[in-house]
């Protein structure tokens, strides 16, 4: 798992510290949870910065879930599952971008009401979860407070997201969200070729070993 992106927690302080473990499944339920709902609001609303926003969150919540479960596997397997995980967040982020060059093609304003109070809510979730991480960050564990700078990294996209509702409902065009969503998704490639790089070098170590 990504010790760049921060993602995944310590596993050996999972392994012992209920409170740490229990904080991460919240983290977990959040992100996805919210993932989910952020993506139909993006179809609804038509805007490809809430679908870059959603693929974040289920990345998040898919990689820390992914991570709790796999605290007792080999360190291959683990590795092995964080490259499928990799590769297929790479083929999502992607996917995003095609989207939003084929919407610039076409463009058509997205529904800014709805983008703006899913981006509101978005930054609830994000700023939760960043609280429900707070107290375990200057604990001495690097990852610990690796997972709450990521979160808090994901409130500022969220901010941008309003911002970019507020400039579509301002200047009704489809280009603030286009931007905000190609940001979003570029940041969002960048961390699933974080986890490709660690993995890949995890099992090069162990092939070595």
């Amino acid at each position: 798992m990504s010790d760049d992106c921060g993602c995944t927690g310590d596993e050996t302080r999972a392994r012992t510290d209920p409170a740490y473990r229990r904080a991460l499944w919240i983290v977990v339920i959040l992100n996805i949870g919210f993932g989910l709902i952020e993506i139909v609001a993006g179809f609804l609303s038509g805007s490809q910065a809430l679908k870059a926003d959603a693929l974040d969150f289920l990345g998040d919540g898919s990689i820390t879930f992914v991570g709790l479960l796999a605290l007792g596997w080999a360190a291959a397997t683990r590795a092995r599952v964080a490259l499928t995980q990799g590769l297929f967040l790479a083929v999502l982020g992607v996917s995003v971008i095609a989207m939003a060059v084929w919407r610039a093609l076409n463009a058509v304003p997205p529904e800014a009401e709805i983008m703006g109070g899913v981006g509101v809510v978005a930054l609830a979730v994000n700023i939760t979860a960043a609280l429900v991480l707070a107290r375990f960050r200057e604990g001495g564990d690097a990852q610990a407070r690796a997972i709450w700078l990521f979160s808090r990294n994901d409130a500022l996209a969220n901010i941008a997201v309003i911002a970019a509702a507020g400039l579509v409902y301002w200047l009704n065009s489809a280009w603030p969200d286009l931007i905000v969503a190609g940001a979003i998704a570029l940041l969002f490639i960048h961390s699933a070729w974080e986890i490709i790089r660690d993995a890949r070098g995890e099992l090069r170590e162990e092939r070595t070993a």
